[in-house]
């Protein structure tokens, strides 16, 4: 019974040791638009979804202390200032760029993000200039990217920005579209293997499945639901709010959990899968369209995100499946109900959490 003392131990991890995020897919994305104008002065928009602003802005809280970020207009100054400290522009001798606040608060373009406009005033500097987001990055976490769009330049286009990168060359080229598209994949792998709503939403669809084609039934036909409204999001053609998609997520978790309970009918759950499916995209959806991934490039880093998506998904089934098959041996060749019954318990109770919390009953 080693196994299933195992398997119980990494559901209990994923499931409820990590079930603290209240949005445990967060994307930690964060852009910015750089527009040239004359003599040397740039534009620069940031943009944040608001959760991931939000958590920045409280590991920060020591940088404003006492002040009163309720009075009129005291928190948007604020989130400029934080992000006027990690965002600069300077050239190769290390001369920067005088920065202004344009101003700062909700994007008006995107739901549940912020954006902050900046000035880089670079008369004073000579030759090739450099963007540097490292700091915002650091501020970011390990994980945090920050997807640059350069425009009104011979050197148009995108490059996305990790922790460890130094800062960008504005006189050289951006990447191909290759290059992001490979970021991008890389994102959607990380994006499903480090959601654990996700996965715990996956884990609870197979745990009754003895045989590998009703699992291929189920990830297709949630493949091919998430799809739709992950494009249909991505393009900017229907979108719903985050904290509505959030807590239906949470809620499909605790229904395919509670199913588990008085259903083993594996071939046939791949038409919940589908509809679930639905909501799960939006969620998907959450790392490119709600951080504004300009029109030009979302249609590759939608392709390569999603397609980053399944690999990660169809990864995260090889590796549970032969456990569950492993676990069937040590118990006469049968699922132990027990097994099921526990685990399904457990993700039950981590879907009702983050549905509390996301619906603002717990706190964050």
């Amino acid at each position: 019974m080693t196994g299933v003392f195992r398997t119980i131990a990494a559901v209990i991890l994923f499931c409820v040791g990590l079930a603290a995020p209240a949005l445990a897919h967060t994307p930690d994305i964060s852009t910015g638009k750089i527009v040239p104008k004359e003599n040397r002065v740039f534009i620069v928009d940031v943009g944040f979804l608001a959760t991931d602003l939000e958590r920045m802005f409280q590991d920060t809280m020591s940088e404003r202390a006492g002040l009163d970020l309720a009075a009129p207009g005291a928190l948007e100054a604020e989130i400029g200032k934080f992000v006027e400290k990690r965002v600069a522009m300077r050239d190769a001798t290390g001369r920067a760029c005088v920065a202004n606040i344009v101003n700062s608060g909700e994007d008006p373009e995107h739901q549940d993000s912020a954006l902050i406009v900046m000035r880089f005033d670079c008369g004073g500097t000579d030759g090739a200039l450099f963007y540097d987001a490292t700091k915002l990055l650091a501020a970011q976490g390990a994980k945090g990217k920050h997807l640059v769009t350069l425009e009104g330049s011979e050197n148009a286009g995108q490059t996305m920005l990790y922790p460890d990168d130094p800062p960008l060359d504005l006189s050289k080229p951006m990447e191909t579209t290759a290059q992001l598209m490979w970021k991008f994949l890389k994102a959607g792998v990380e994006h499903i293997v480090t959601g654990y709503d996700h996965l715990c939403f996956l884990f609870a669809l197979i745990l009754w499945a003895n045989r590998i084609w009703p699992v291929v039934k189920i990830v297709t036909a949630f493949t091919i639901s998430h799809s739709v409204t992950l494009s249909l999001a991505a393009l900017n053609i229907f979108t719903l709010p985050s904290t509505l998609v959030e807590s239906l997520i949470a809620a499909s978790i605790v229904f395919v959990a509670v199913e588990n309970f008085f259903s083993r009918d594996v071939d046939n759950r791949w038409r919940n899968t589908f509809f679930f499916g639905f909501i799960h995209g939006f969620g998907f959806a959450s790392a490119l369209t709600e951080m504004g991934v300009p029109q030009g490039g979302v249609v590759p880093a939608l392709a390569a995100f999603n397609i980053g998506v399944e690999l990660g998904q169809i990864a995260i089934v090889f590796a549970v499946m032969p456990i569950l098959f492993f676990v069937d041996k040590q118990t006469g060749g049968k699922r132990n109900e027990k097994l099921v019954y526990a685990l399904s318990a457990l993700i039950a109770v981590a879907g009702i959490y983050w549905f509390l919390e996301r619906i603002g009953v717990l706190p964050g």
